[in-house]
C-alpha cells in the first residue's frame, strides 16, 4: 500500500454504508470518542486490545494484512465503532499508507499500540534470511516509522499515549527463533528511550512484556513441536487488560499476564547470558534437535 492508496483505502471505509461505523472524521470524530490505533489488531493480542479500548469507549482503526473484516465484524456487533485498514506493515509503502490515512482525516490519535509482529522459528543458520528480514521490517521497522510519523502531533497537542509490544524474551537472548528475541530487546529499549525523550511533552510510553500467550504465532512460525507452544500460555484478553491498565495509568512497562512472567524477568536480571540463552532454548528448540 503506498500513500495514496492508504489515504483511499480510509476514506472508502469511511464511506461504506453500514460498514462505516469506523469513520474518522473531525477533531473528535463523528462519534466524538477518543480514537485508538491498533497495529495487528484483528487477531491475538492486538484484537483483544482493541476490544478493551472498544469498551472503554475507543473508536477503534485496527491495522493489519489478514483477517480484518472477520475482526472488525465481530467489534462492531459489540458496538464498536470501528474501521479496518489493510496493509503490509512489513513494507515501507505499507507504513506510509497507514501513516498517510491517518494524518489526512485530521483525527488526533489519542491511544497508538505499536503490536503487529511475527516470529520465524528455527536454527539461525537454517531459517530463511527474506523471513528474518520481513520480520525486522514488521517487528522493528514498523514502529520505528509509524512512530516517527504519528507521534509529533501527539506531542503538538500535548496529549496521547503509546503502547509497545515487546515480550519477556527481550530479557535474554532466544536461540531458535533469534530474531524474534532481539526484535523484542530493541523495542523495549526503543521505548524506555523515547519514553525519557518524550517525558515532559504529555505523551506516555508503555511497553507491555507479554509471557507465551495463547494466540496462533507459535503455528505460524514453525514452532509446532516446542515447548513454548505446546506448554502452557497466558489469556491474550487478560494480556490486554495488563496492557491497558498500565497503558492508562502511564507505567513504563508492564510484565503482563501469569505471575511466572514476572519471576522470569527478575530472574533474568540476576542469571549470566550464556546461562539465560541455555535455559530459553529447552522451551524454544524443536523435537528434533533435543537429544535423546
Amino acid at each position: 500500500m503506498n500513500t495514496d492508496e492508504g489515504a483511499s483505502a480510509l476514506r472508502q471505509a469511511q464511506g461504506a454504508g453500514s460498514k462505516a461505523q469506523g469513520a474518522v472524521s473531525g477533531a473528535q470524530g463523528a462519534s466524538g470518542r477518543r480514537f485508538a490505533v491498533i497495529t495487528g489488531g484483528s487477531s491475538g493480542i492486538g484484537f483483544e486490545f482493541a476490544k478493551v479500548c472498544a469498551a472503554e469507549g475507543f473508536e477503534v482503526l485496527i491495522v493489519a494484512e489478514q483477517g480484518l473484516e472477520e475482526a472488525a465484524e465481530w467489534l462492531r456487533d459489540g458496538g464498536a465503532v470501528v474501521t479496518a485498514l489493510q496493509a503490509d506493515l512489513s513494507t515501507f509503502d505499507g507504513n506510509e499508507g497507514v501513516a498517510a490515512a491517518i494524518q489526512q482525516s485530521g483525527r488526533p490519535v489519542d491511544v497508538l499500540a505499536l503490536n503487529a509482529g511475527r516470529v520465524v522459528g528455527g536454527p539461525f543458520l537454517e531459517t530463511d534470511l527474506e523471513r528474518d528480514l520481513a520480520l525486522i521490517q514488521l517487528n522493528i521497522g514498523s514502529v520505528v516509522h509509524l512512530a516517527k510519523r504519528l507521534l509529533p502531533a501527539m506531542v503538538d497537542r500535548g496529549e496521547g499515549r503509546v503502547l509497545i509490544t515487546s515480550s519477556i524474551a527481550a530479557t535474554m537472548p532466544g536461540p531458535h527463533y533469534a530474531t524474534y528475541a532481539a526484535s523484542k530487546s530493541f523495542l523495549l529499549s526503543f521505548a524506555e528511550a523515547i519514553r525519557y525523550e518524550l517525558k515532559d511533552t504529555g505523551v506516555s510510553v508503555t511497553a507491555v512484556l507479554p509471557g507465551p500467550t495463547d494466540t496462533e504465532i507459535f503455528d505460524r512460525a514453525g514452532m509446532h513441536d516446542t515447548r513454548v507452544n505446546l506448554g502452557p500460555k497466558d489469556d491474550p484478553a487478560v494480556v490486554a487488560q495488563d496492557a491497558y491498565k498500565a497503558l492508562m495509568a502511564g507505567d513504563d512497562k508492564v510484565v503482563a499476564g501469569s505471575v511466572k512472567n514476572l519471576l522470569q524477568t527478575v530472574a533474568a536480571r540476576l542469571a549470566p547470558e550464556q546461562f539465560k540463552a541455555a535455559r530459553h532454548a529447552v522451551y524454544t528448540k524443536p523435537d528434533d534437535l533435543k537429544e535423546e
